[in-house]
């Protein structure tokens, strides 16, 4: 994959554009994730975030193993949530960091300056640009609207986005309760990236509900 040549923007960030799928450990079990994350690549996932609190290092290091070639094969990137060790091991192209999770320098340091990056910013302009200046390759704002995955995250405004779009020069991602229906709303503020669980990987034809917010993107 080509890496960004925008003056003064951090790798990889004109790529980071579209929809973003997380993967879920009760919606993704271990005999169907492969396939289910198959389909949501073949209906046009531009990134795959790997999230998953409760199975042991090794289990999740296979999964993530064959994720990060199967992302490769359809041309999108693979990243883990909080974890830099499975990152490191794994080959993935980066890791998303939360609130408690390992600081953005020690990421940095660990995985090295062509890793995406990504943070949680909840409602948090201040703490977006500050993640910026240390040089996060995306910020990510929500909740937007009700979400089972997270059903008690803070809510987010959309008037946040308006405002970050203006103040960032980052890719901005926009999360929670994010569906074909509602996405519209996002993407009129000009976020590059939409990243949902449930609004594809809870439907029963996944390839189209991913190709339904995919497609919102190129029109």
């Amino acid at each position: 994959m080509s890496l960004s040549t925008k003056k003064n923007a951090p790798p990889y960030s004109k790529d980071l554009t579209g929809l973003y799928v997380i993967t879920d450990p009760v919606l993704c079990p271990e005999n169907t994730l492969v396939s289910q994350i198959t389909q949501a690549l073949q209906g046009g996932a531009k990134l795959i975030q790997f999230r998953d609190k409760t199975s042991d290092f090794q289990t999740k290091l296979s999964h993530c193993t064959q994720l990060v070639r199967l992302c490769e094969q359809h041309h999108a990137y693979f990243i883990v949530n909080d974890d830099i060790q499975l990152a490191k091991r794994s080959g993935a192209h980066g890791i998303h960091l939360g609130k408690h999770d390992q600081d953005l320098l020690t990421a940095r340091q660990q995985l090295g300056k062509h890793a995406i990056i990504g943070v949680s910013c909840y409602n948090d302009i201040a703490l977006a640009l500050t993640m910026q200046n240390l040089g996060a390759n995306y910020v990510a704002f929500g909740r937007f609207f009700p979400s089972k995955t997270k059903p008690n995250a803070p809510q987010a405004d959309i008037n946040t986005l308006i405002q970050a779009k203006k103040a960032l020069n980052i890719p901005i991602v926009a999360i929670g309760g994010i569906t074909a229906h509602n996405a519209p709303k996002l993407i009129k503020t000009g976020v590059e990236m939409l990243a949902v669980i449930q609004g594809v990987l809870a439907q029963k034809n996944i390839q189209t509900a991913a190709l339904r917010i995919h497609q919102q993107f190129t029109v």
